[in-house]
C-alpha cells in the first residue's frame, strides 16, 4: 500500500504548460496519444 495515492497517467493537471483534450470526447488525453493523434486532438494552455 505504499503507493496509495499516488498519481498515474503521466500527465498533471496543475501548473503551467499545456493539456491535451480529445476534440471528439471532450477528454483530457496524454501528450503522447495527442502526438500520435493530431487531427482529434486539442491543444490547450493552462494559466
Amino acid at each position: 500500500m505504499a503507493n496509495k495515492g499516488s498519481r498515474q497517467g503521466g500527465s498533471s493537471s496543475s501548473g503551467k504548460g499545456h493539456s491535451y483534450r480529445s476534440s471528439e470526447s471532450g477528454e483530457f488525453v496524454t501528450r503522447k496519444y495527442a502526438e500520435k493523434h493530431p487531427r482529434t486532438t486539442e491543444k490547450e494552455r493552462r494559466k
